[in-house]
């Protein structure tokens, strides 16, 4: 890998290692606003009893451990860059009661499995991220058996995410952020239609298919919205962190407007989308 590529993995790891205390805080309204893609990828993967399934930038877990606590005598490795999301995994699953799991922590581009290891591959919002996303999905491909499934989801157009756009909004418009280079790792990176799908062709999968999947933050409240997004996204958090207490107060009280005119019933229910590609090989 580029050593440009190497140093954006370094940056990444230490920053999903720093908020994981945060992820594991928020993990509970977390893992209801993305089960949704969670839900399409297991139904897409078309799951046998005994497969063995990667999970791919896992985070805290999901949607690995509902997968491996749908097989009957399959097992699920969990694998995440960052060990510290990893140990917040661990113990969901133990609180859960799995435990056809193993824990890896490595990098996608470098997977340390042997070639045709997986029956079935899942990865939930992680290709937006990945230095190299067609180095990762060939890896994913070189691991998987042949006739092998892969689904992946990530985050659809901007227009139809207001979860990030109410918060991202204020941020550019008083800050200046600046504007990431094309292709850079982000939220919205995957976003133009079919990127994904054609970069699965590319890697050698057929069959590929690509389904919009919505779905709803349930933060009930601007205030609840307001302490997850500065808790634990991390583009919001660098943001605010270079800002000086009267403009963070000003971002504040225009994402707190956006929100609250967006559902002026004061039942804050956000609105997602969410692409989710399936391939084979």
């Amino acid at each position: 890998m580029e050593q440009q590529l190497l140093e954006i993995r370094e940056q990444q790891k230490a920053t999903w290692n720093k908020f994981s205390p945060g992820w594991k805080k928020w993990d509970d309204m977390t893992m209801d606003f993305l089960k949704p893609m969670g839900d399409e990828i297991i139904k897409q993967l078309s799951l046998r009893d005994t497969d063995v399934v990667l999970d791919v930038a896992a985070g805290t877990g999901e949607p690995g451990l509902t997968i491996a606590s749908r097989l009957k005598g399959g097992k699920v490795i969990i694998n995440d860059l960052a060990d510290e999301m990893l140990v917040v995994a661990h113990e969901n699953a133990v609180n859960r009661g799995i435990t056809n799991v193993e824990f890896v922590a490595c990098d996608v581009c470098e997977l340390p499995f042997a070639d045709n290891t997986f029956d079935a591959i899942s990865c939930r919002m992680g290709f937006m991220f990945f230095p190299d996303m067609l180095l990762a999905a060939k890896e994913m491909v070189r691991v998987l058996k042949p006739g092998g499934r892969v689904a992946a989801s990530v985050w659809g157009v901007p227009e139809k995410n207001f979860w990030i756009t109410a918060t991202m909004g204020p941020l550019n418009k008083d800050m200046e952020l600046p504007v990431p280079p094309p292709g850079a790792p982000g939220i919205f990176r995957c976003a133009k239609d079919h990127l994904i799908a054609d970069l699965f062709i590319t890697a050698g999968l057929k069959n590929v298919t690509q389904t919009e999947t919505p779905g709803k933050m349930k933060s009930k409240t601007a205030e609840v919205y307001w302490n997850f997004m500065t808790d634990v996204v991390a583009p919001v958090v660098a943001a605010l962190s270079k800002a000086d207490d009267a403009t963070k107060e000003k971002i504040k009280t225009d994402v707190f407007r956006n929100v609250n005119e967006r559902y002026p019933d004061g039942n804050v229910m956000i609105d997602s989308s969410a692409l989710v590609i399936y391939g084979e090989k």
